[in-house]
């Protein structure tokens, strides 16, 4: 019996599919999901989401958010969310650069924002670090 994944961001739904496993990275480490997984409500932390189909494992970039299991269905609300393919190294290093120089001259800056800048940065890491790895 597969699970069924659904990964949804506040821009578009990233991921839906019937799937065989997926591999969370969560506040408490990585937890991996088969079918018949007890139910779960956990905090996704910025990292790698596996998911494997038929033998083969796909790799996303995720950041922040919850991942519920009910039953065989397995939702994540991520902040950020993306393929490992749809990921372009030279606007990842730009977005990473212009938030890390935007964090430095922050002085009278919102804490919201602030925050905010800290995710990307983190985000852009964790995107990097998911495409150069396969190398």
């Amino acid at each position: 019996m597969p699970l069924t994944l659904e990964i949804v961001t506040p821009e578009s739904r990233v991921y839906s599919d019937t799937i065989d496993t997926v591999v969370i990275p969560t506040a408490d480490g990585e937890v991996g999901i088969l079918p018949g997984h007890i139910a779960l409500l956990t905090q996704i932390e910025h990292g790698e989401l596996r998911v494997t189909k038929n033998g083969v494992t796909q790799f996303l970039a995720i950041s922040g958010g919850f991942a519920e299991v009910e039953g065989d269905r397995v939702h994540v609300l991520a902040e950020f969310a993306i393929d490992e393919e749809k990921i372009d190294e030279n606007a990842v290093e730009t977005a990473l650069k212009r938030a890390e120089q935007q964090l430095a001259a922050a002085k009278d800056i919102d804490p919201q924002e602030y925050e905010h800048l800290q995710n990307l940065v983190r985000y852009s890491g964790v995107q990097l670090e998911v495409k150069r790895r396969r190398r």
